[in-house]
């Protein structure tokens, strides 16, 4: 399992394996042999800095409260540069509170191309456009979001805008922290290598991503399979 998943701790080494097999085992036995077999996270710790100052147009109205008791009520989005085959992209992508899930994605090899930005904005509208409440959508200070032209492109639309202050990560933590692990995730594991395109290996990420992966947030179970599990179509 270890080899397959070189991010994951023994926690969720354990689930996967549970899951795979049937086996009933504890957590902390899980520990021991990987403590046995020399086996550790290939994870990356952060150095925590002091926040900064909070946008003029959409102040941050989340303030960390991400707990939602349906999808699509808070969105985070965000964009993250990664690479494949030595070419770099950037991928925009919306993440649903409630579960996690990726709900839109977008990718561009144009450094600071505004169109996935936007691609991404008019795939919430369609899912909400029939919804009663508001959608919050909470993203970093980045020249896109900030721009008038994004804000005219969803202001005949029920949305409210939440920003995190700036140059200040853990404002928004569930997509900057997913941003990291599913970066050595997917480096670790060799999903660059699987791919003859960087579109076909984000497609395939996020598929697995949503349907298939064991969420610790979740109890071990996938997007998809929680918010079936929760009622949600």
């Amino acid at each position: 399992a270890h080899s397959k998943h070189r991010s994951y701790g023994y926690h969720r080494l354990a689930a996967v394996i549970r899951n795979e097999t049937g086996w009933a085992f504890s957590d902390n036995l899980a520990h021991k042999c990987c403590k046995f077999a020399g086996i550790k996270s290939k994870a990356k710790h952060y150095r925590w800095s002091p926040p900064k100052a909070e946008s003029k147009k959409f102040p941050n109205i989340v303030r960390n409260n991400w707990k939602v008791d349906k999808p699509l009520h808070l969105i985070a989005s965000d964009m993250m540069v990664m690479s494949h085959k030595g070419r770099k992209f950037e991928w925009t992508y919306m993440l649903d509170a409630f579960n996690n899930e990726i709900i839109s994605s977008q990718i561009s090899f144009r450094p600071g191309d505004a169109k996935p930005y936007y691609r991404c904005l008019e795939e919430l509208i369609e899912k909400t456009k029939e919804q009663k409440d508001p959608v919050i959508l909470h993203t970093d200070q980045g020249s896109v979001y900030s721009s008038a032209a994004f804000c005219d492109a969803h202001k005949e639309y029920n949305i409210i805008r939440s920003m995190s202050r700036a140059a200040t990560p853990t404002d928004n933590p569930k997509i900057e922290s997913i941003n990291g692990w599913i970066k050595r995730e997917m480096y670790s594991e060799g999903w660059h290598k699987r791919f003859e395109t960087a579109e076909e290996m984000v497609t395939a990420y996020v598929d697995y991503y949503n349907s298939e992966r064991l969420a610790y947030a979740l109890k071990y179970k996938s997007t998809l399979q929680y918010r079936t599990e929760m009622g949600f179509t």
